[in-house]
């Protein structure tokens, strides 16, 4: 049966913390790391200024896409596509609040990723990091899914090339722009 990729079910699982981004935390994106954005341009995450946001997340649904039951209930899998419009309706507001760059990060080829953005109008790129270089380089926490290596939804807040916040488990997946816009608020508030 196809899914309404754009909704988050409230009956899908919570994700556990399983400890595999607890090493993430003030580690820095290596900088002969380049990855291809929806635009076709090669991004260096390390050479980035300022504040960038990254959320990883394991593969968005195509539409009209019919969708196995075992994806719902598989913890953290379900609401990429409802994450990614989640970051478009609130991208202005995150860039009022001092994020530089805004970009989503999963496994699927760049075209695929084009096709996606242009569905779903988003105002930021996309990633693709579909050779796993960046997964194997900050040893990010992945799942298999049919035989492919994916990575599991995480957020990573950057600052000029060092991960400076994480969000690991992310939970829902659609809330996730509020919770890094909680973050902003509160750095930004004086000591």
């Amino acid at each position: 049966m196809a899914l309404d990729h754009s909704q988050v079910p409230k009956t899908i699982p919570r994700p556990v913390d399983d400890g595999l981004a607890s090493h993430l935390l003030g580690s820095s994106i290596p900088a002969d790391l380049t990855l291809v954005s929806t635009q076709q341009k090669s991004v260096k995450l390390s050479e980035l200024p300022s504040l960038t946001i990254l959320f990883c997340y394991p593969r968005t649904g195509a539409p009209g896409e019919a969708v196995k039951e075992e994806w719902n209930n598989t913890p953290g899998a379900r609401g990429c596509t409802a994450e990614a419009s989640s970051y478009r309706d609130n991208f202005a507001s995150l860039k009022e609040l001092g994020v530089n760059a805004i970009y989503g990060l999963s496994v699927q080829d760049t075209a695929y990723q084009k096709e996606v953005k242009d569905r779903l109008g988003l105002p930021y790129d996309i990633l693709s990091d579909d050779k796993l270089e960046f997964i194997k380089a900050m040893k990010m926490p992945v799942f298999e899914w049919e035989g492919a290596t994916l990575i599991k939804r995480c957020t990573l807040a950057i600052k000029d090339g060092k991960v400076v916040h994480v969000w690991y488990p992310v939970f829902p997946p659609d809330e996730n722009p509020s919770h890094v816009a909680a973050w902003l608020k509160a750095i930004a508030q004086p000591e």
